[in-house]
Protein backbone atom coordinates (compact mmCIF):
# COMPACT_ATOMS: atom_id res chain seq x y z
CA UNK A 1 0.00 0.00 0.00
CA UNK A 2 1.72 3.33 -1.22
CA UNK A 3 1.96 6.01 1.89
CA UNK A 4 0.40 9.23 1.94
CA UNK A 5 2.54 12.71 1.90
CA UNK A 6 1.05 13.26 5.55
CA UNK A 7 2.38 9.73 6.43
CA UNK A 8 5.73 10.45 5.26
CA UNK A 9 6.68 13.63 6.22
CA UNK A 10 5.78 12.14 9.41
CA UNK A 11 8.28 9.48 9.03
CA UNK A 12 10.59 11.81 7.74
CA UNK A 13 10.48 14.13 10.86
CA UNK A 14 10.85 11.20 13.44
CA UNK A 15 13.05 9.32 11.20
CA UNK A 16 15.55 12.56 11.41
CA UNK A 17 14.74 13.58 15.09
CA UNK A 18 15.76 9.79 16.37
CA UNK A 19 19.15 9.98 13.88
CA UNK A 20 19.89 13.33 15.91
CA UNK A 21 18.94 12.10 19.39
CA UNK A 22 21.41 9.19 19.01
CA UNK A 23 24.33 11.46 16.98
CA UNK A 24 24.29 14.54 19.53
CA UNK A 25 23.07 11.25 22.77
CA UNK A 26 25.74 9.22 22.00
CA UNK A 27 28.58 12.47 21.83
CA UNK A 28 27.36 13.48 25.19
CA UNK A 29 27.51 10.02 26.36
CA UNK A 30 31.12 9.45 24.49
CA UNK A 31 32.19 12.45 26.01
CA UNK A 32 31.38 11.84 29.31
CA UNK A 33 32.79 8.29 29.50
CA UNK A 34 36.08 8.70 27.39
CA UNK A 35 38.33 10.53 30.11
CA UNK A 36 39.47 13.07 27.97
CA UNK A 37 40.09 10.72 24.61
CA UNK A 38 39.13 12.29 21.58
CA UNK A 39 39.48 8.96 19.70
CA UNK A 40 37.74 6.82 21.99
CA UNK A 41 35.22 9.29 22.19
CA UNK A 42 34.69 9.73 18.58
CA UNK A 43 34.26 5.68 18.07
CA UNK A 44 31.64 5.78 21.05
CA UNK A 45 30.09 8.55 18.80
CA UNK A 46 30.33 6.24 15.45
CA UNK A 47 29.06 3.38 16.58
CA UNK A 48 25.45 4.58 17.45
CA UNK A 49 25.17 6.45 14.27
CA UNK A 50 25.85 3.60 12.02
CA UNK A 51 23.49 1.33 13.45
CA UNK A 52 20.35 3.50 13.92
CA UNK A 53 20.57 4.62 10.65
CA UNK A 54 20.41 0.92 9.57
CA UNK A 55 17.60 0.48 12.23
CA UNK A 56 15.54 3.86 10.67
CA UNK A 57 15.95 3.21 7.23
CA UNK A 58 14.55 -0.36 7.97
CA UNK A 59 11.68 0.17 9.80
CA UNK A 60 10.69 4.06 7.44
CA UNK A 61 11.71 3.12 3.91
CA UNK A 62 8.75 1.60 3.37
CA UNK A 63 6.84 4.27 4.62
CA UNK A 64 8.84 7.85 2.77
CA UNK A 65 11.76 6.06 1.27
CA UNK A 66 14.13 6.95 4.26
CA UNK A 67 16.01 9.91 3.20
CA UNK A 68 16.38 11.91 6.61
CA UNK A 69 18.67 14.12 4.23
CA UNK A 70 17.84 17.15 2.17
CA UNK A 71 20.92 16.22 -0.07
CA UNK A 72 19.08 12.87 -0.46
CA UNK A 73 16.05 14.19 -1.28
CA UNK A 74 17.12 16.86 -3.76
CA UNK A 75 18.50 13.93 -5.80
CA UNK A 76 15.42 12.02 -5.76
CA UNK A 77 13.34 14.81 -7.17
CA UNK A 78 15.59 15.48 -9.65
CA UNK A 79 15.30 11.80 -10.46
CA UNK A 80 11.63 13.05 -11.11
CA UNK A 81 10.94 10.60 -7.58
CA UNK A 82 9.62 13.47 -5.80
CA UNK A 83 7.32 16.58 -7.02
CA UNK A 84 8.90 19.81 -5.75
CA UNK A 85 5.77 20.46 -3.56
CA UNK A 86 6.58 17.10 -1.62
CA UNK A 87 10.85 17.73 -1.77
CA UNK A 88 9.98 21.40 0.42
CA UNK A 89 8.29 19.22 2.88
CA UNK A 90 10.59 16.40 3.15
CA UNK A 91 12.84 18.96 3.73
CA UNK A 92 11.14 21.11 6.04
CA UNK A 93 9.79 17.86 7.69
CA UNK A 94 13.87 16.92 8.38
CA UNK A 95 14.69 20.19 9.47
CA UNK A 96 11.96 20.28 12.24
CA UNK A 97 12.53 16.47 12.80
CA UNK A 98 16.25 17.30 13.78
CA UNK A 99 15.81 20.07 15.72
CA UNK A 100 13.62 18.01 17.94
CA UNK A 101 16.46 15.78 18.41
CA UNK A 102 19.01 17.37 19.07
CA UNK A 103 16.45 19.00 22.16
CA UNK A 104 15.29 15.34 23.06
CA UNK A 105 19.03 14.52 23.48
CA UNK A 106 19.54 17.60 25.74
CA UNK A 107 16.73 16.83 27.77
CA UNK A 108 17.62 13.42 28.05
CA UNK A 109 21.18 13.97 29.77
CA UNK A 110 19.53 16.78 31.99
CA UNK A 111 21.29 19.98 29.45
CA UNK A 112 19.66 23.31 28.61
CA UNK A 113 17.60 23.00 25.89
CA UNK A 114 18.29 25.77 23.98
CA UNK A 115 22.17 25.79 22.96
CA UNK A 116 24.46 26.92 20.23
CA UNK A 117 27.80 25.40 19.12
CA UNK A 118 31.02 27.09 19.69
CA UNK A 119 32.52 23.88 17.71
CA UNK A 120 34.73 25.70 14.97
CA UNK A 121 35.01 22.97 12.53
CA UNK A 122 35.84 25.17 9.21
CA UNK A 123 38.16 25.06 6.16
CA UNK A 124 38.78 24.38 3.22
CA UNK A 125 40.01 20.69 3.97
CA UNK A 126 36.81 20.39 5.94
CA UNK A 127 34.77 21.61 3.33
CA UNK A 128 36.12 19.22 0.44
CA UNK A 129 35.41 16.45 3.01
CA UNK A 130 31.87 17.22 2.96
CA UNK A 131 31.57 16.99 -0.63
CA UNK A 132 33.25 13.84 -0.76
CA UNK A 133 31.23 12.34 2.45
CA UNK A 134 27.95 13.36 0.55
CA UNK A 135 29.17 12.45 -2.74
CA UNK A 136 30.18 8.97 -1.52
CA UNK A 137 26.78 8.65 0.47
CA UNK A 138 24.74 9.61 -2.72
CA UNK A 139 26.86 6.88 -4.82
CA UNK A 140 26.17 3.87 -2.19
CA UNK A 141 22.42 4.55 -1.57
CA UNK A 142 21.94 4.86 -5.79
CA UNK A 143 24.57 2.16 -6.60
CA UNK A 144 22.66 -0.11 -4.05
CA UNK A 145 19.45 0.47 -5.39
CA UNK A 146 20.09 -0.33 -8.80
CA UNK A 147 21.27 -3.89 -8.22
CA UNK A 148 21.04 -4.87 -4.24
CA UNK A 149 18.03 -2.63 -3.06
CA UNK A 150 17.60 -4.74 -0.05
CA UNK A 151 21.37 -4.12 1.17
CA UNK A 152 21.27 -0.32 1.09
CA UNK A 153 20.16 0.25 4.96
CA UNK A 154 23.83 -2.07 5.67
CA UNK A 155 25.33 -0.12 3.24
CA UNK A 156 24.78 3.24 4.22
CA UNK A 157 25.08 2.63 7.90
CA UNK A 158 28.16 0.98 7.33
CA UNK A 159 29.45 3.99 4.74
CA UNK A 160 28.46 6.59 7.57
CA UNK A 161 30.56 4.33 9.79
CA UNK A 162 33.30 4.46 7.83
CA UNK A 163 33.10 8.16 6.54
CA UNK A 164 32.99 9.59 10.16
CA UNK A 165 37.25 8.12 10.54
CA UNK A 166 38.27 9.03 6.93
CA UNK A 167 37.09 12.10 6.23
CA UNK A 168 38.45 15.58 7.96
CA UNK A 169 34.60 16.96 8.84
CA UNK A 170 33.50 13.36 10.55
CA UNK A 171 30.92 13.08 7.83
CA UNK A 172 28.04 15.45 8.39
CA UNK A 173 26.90 14.81 5.00
CA UNK A 174 23.58 15.74 5.62
CA UNK A 175 22.30 19.66 5.42
CA UNK A 176 19.52 18.79 8.32
CA UNK A 177 22.19 17.46 10.24
CA UNK A 178 24.31 20.22 9.89
CA UNK A 179 21.43 22.90 11.07
CA UNK A 180 20.54 20.76 14.30
CA UNK A 181 24.12 20.14 15.62
CA UNK A 182 24.47 24.19 15.27
CA UNK A 183 22.05 23.83 18.65
CA UNK A 184 23.94 21.97 20.21
CA UNK A 185 27.18 22.70 22.56
CA UNK A 186 28.16 19.48 22.80
CA UNK A 187 30.49 16.54 21.64
CA UNK A 188 28.89 16.63 18.38
CA UNK A 189 27.90 20.35 17.52
CA UNK A 190 29.55 22.74 14.99
CA UNK A 191 29.32 26.73 15.44
CA UNK A 192 27.20 28.59 13.51
CA UNK A 193 29.24 30.46 11.32
CA UNK A 194 30.45 27.00 9.92
CA UNK A 195 26.69 25.91 8.69
CA UNK A 196 26.69 27.45 5.24
CA UNK A 197 29.71 26.54 3.63
CA UNK A 198 29.29 22.70 5.14
CA UNK A 199 25.60 22.65 2.87
CA UNK A 200 26.64 24.26 0.54
CA UNK A 201 29.77 21.51 -0.22
CA UNK A 202 27.20 18.44 0.98
CA UNK A 203 24.79 19.76 -1.88
CA UNK A 204 27.71 20.03 -4.25
CA UNK A 205 28.82 16.60 -3.72
CA UNK A 206 24.87 14.89 -3.53
CA UNK A 207 24.97 16.10 -7.26
CA UNK A 208 28.10 15.05 -8.24
CA UNK A 209 26.92 11.97 -6.81
CA UNK A 210 23.76 11.94 -8.90
CA UNK A 211 25.35 12.67 -12.13
CA UNK A 212 28.26 10.10 -11.95
CA UNK A 213 25.83 7.13 -10.55
CA UNK A 214 23.76 8.17 -13.59
CA UNK A 215 26.06 7.13 -15.47
CA UNK A 216 27.82 4.46 -13.75
CA UNK A 217 24.62 2.64 -12.59
CA UNK A 218 22.36 3.29 -15.87
CA UNK A 219 21.16 0.22 -17.38
CA UNK A 220 21.45 0.16 -21.24
CA UNK A 221 19.89 -2.68 -23.82
CA UNK A 222 22.27 -5.28 -24.93
CA UNK A 223 23.89 -4.37 -28.60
Amino acid sequence: MKSTLAQCIAAEALGTAFLLAAVVGSGIMAATLSGGNAALALLCNTLPTGAILTVLILMFGPVSGAHFNPAVSIAFALRGELTARALLLYIAGQIIGGIAGVWVAHLMFGLPLWQISATVRTGPGQWFAEGVATFGLLMTILGCITRTPAAVPYAVGLYITSAYWFTASTSFANPAVTIARSLSDTFAGIAPAGVAAFIAAQIAGGLMGLLVAGMLFRSHAPD
